[in-house]
């Protein structure tokens, strides 16, 4: 049986560890950069920017999902968006990712947000099928924009 708790500061050693994991399995291994102190004061600090909450099956840690609220101005109302989702290889299969995801869906709801959203990398198939049984719809015909380090500091005028 999969328990979803809410992520302490006790975890974030945890949380970074999954998300080198995550980055390693998106063929990124080299784009972390976030540090324990960076995400203990993203999600413990005296504004947390984001949420976490852990996975665990048989006592033993077997994944996490990090979140924060977003808004719609069509819906009017707040939204909560994934920002990662990470079930450890041993793990997959065994209705890990499942409980995370009914997890957050009921956070949603307890919130009153209009919407709960995430985006996947358009290679990752098995992921694509698993969202869609959950009832996800793509949302193919949206494209995400990023601007990021030198870019950032050129569109500042900095």
């Amino acid at each position: 049986m999969t328990i979803v708790r809410p992520a302490t500061p006790a975890d974030v050693a945890l949380i970074l560890r999954f998300v080198r994991e995550l980055a390693e399995f998106e063929r990124e291994p080299d784009a972390v950069h976030a540090t324990e102190p960076m995400l203990h004061e993203a999600l413990f600090g005296a504004r947390p920017a984001a949420e976490a909450v852990i996975a665990e099956r048989e006592g033993q840690p077997a994944g996490f999902a990090l979140f924060f609220h977003n808004f719609s101005t069509w819906t009017g109302r707040k939204g909560l968006y994934l920002e990662d989702l990470y079930v450890t290889p041993d793990a997959r299969g065994g209705g890990v990712g499942t409980a995370l995801l009914r997890h957050l869906a009921g956070l949603a709801l307890d919130r009153d947000c209009g919407r709960f959203e995430w985006s996947v990398l358009d290679w990752n198939e098995p992921a694509i099928r698993f969202y869609r049984a959950m009832g996800a719809v793509g949302m193919d015909e949206w494209r995400v924009q990023r601007v990021a380090g030198a870019a950032l500091v050129r569109l500042a005028g900095r």
